[in-house]
């Protein structure tokens, strides 16, 4: 199956607070996106692995994405290296996405940037016709990628453009909120982590109404990208 775009995240939940609203507008457009997460988040304070596998089932429903896999990496482990790196490379192989979207090259927890490098180099890699690759005995073809953006997490990183999610963003919060292990909860007797405040459940919508507030709109998304942003002329920005 061809994607147009592909969304990995280090953890399940990533994508969803990172850029599930630009998913779920590309989606209602007419897009084909896939979500991949490096690991199952086992390491999550609070919660299961096998939860969080449930989670990210509802989440995905929610957006309409057209499939989503876990990779099971080492939550909190893993490193850049070739043995992570083809398997990164497979997956951008068999999708052949024109657009990947990765974590925040800089941020708090450390697999959010160790994520945005591994993806990132994979789609380097995954051009060079000398790497070789196969699923379930097949031969994949090379395949790179056209762009790939880092969508912000807990840092407020500056982005390099913005995209207006207005009309997406209730879509984006039921996505989120399908974590019910992760997020606020009143009636929670687990231990509190600093994803867990109303305020932090809070700034997801608060974040992306300042960004929109910035360019005009009502809510929008930000990123970054390793390459200067082209447009097609004048006309085409908002």
């Amino acid at each position: 199956m061809k994607l147009d775009i592909l969304a990995f995240g280090a953890h399940p939940d990533d994508v969803e607070l990172g850029c599930s609203a630009t998913i779920a507008k590309e989606i209602a457009l007419g897009k084909k996106v896939g979500i991949i997460d490096l690991t199952r988040g086992e390491l999550g304070t609070r919660g299961s692995a096998e939860l969080r596998d449930q989670e990210a089932t509802k989440a995905a429903e929610i957006l309409g994405v057209s499939v989503r896999e876990n990779l099971r990496f080492a939550d909190g482990f893993f490193v850049n290296d070739k043995e992570h790196q083809l398997e990164v490379i497979k997956m951008i192989r068999k999708y052949q996405p024109e657009i990947v979207l990765c974590n925040a090259i800089d941020d708090r927890h450390i697999d959010h940037p160790k994520g945005s490098r591994l993806v990132s180099d994979a789609c380097f890699l995954s051009g060079l016709l000398k790497i070789e690759t196969e699923i379930d005995g097949v031969k994949q073809e090379k395949w790179r990628p056209k762009q790939v953006y880092h969508y912000i997490q807990w840092k407020n990183i500056e982005p390099d453009f913005v995209v207006d999610v207005t009309g997406y963003m209730d879509k984006k919060i039921d996505s989120v909120m399908a974590y019910g292990s992760q997020f606020y909860d009143p009636n929670s007797k687990e231990p509190e982590t600093p994803i867990t405040s109303k305020n932090f459940t809070d700034s997801v919508k608060y974040r992306a109404n300042d960004l929109g507030r910035l360019i005009g709109v009502e809510f929008a998304e930000g990123f970054t990208s390793e390459r200067y942003v082209a447009v097609e002329n004048l006309s085409k920005l908002i």
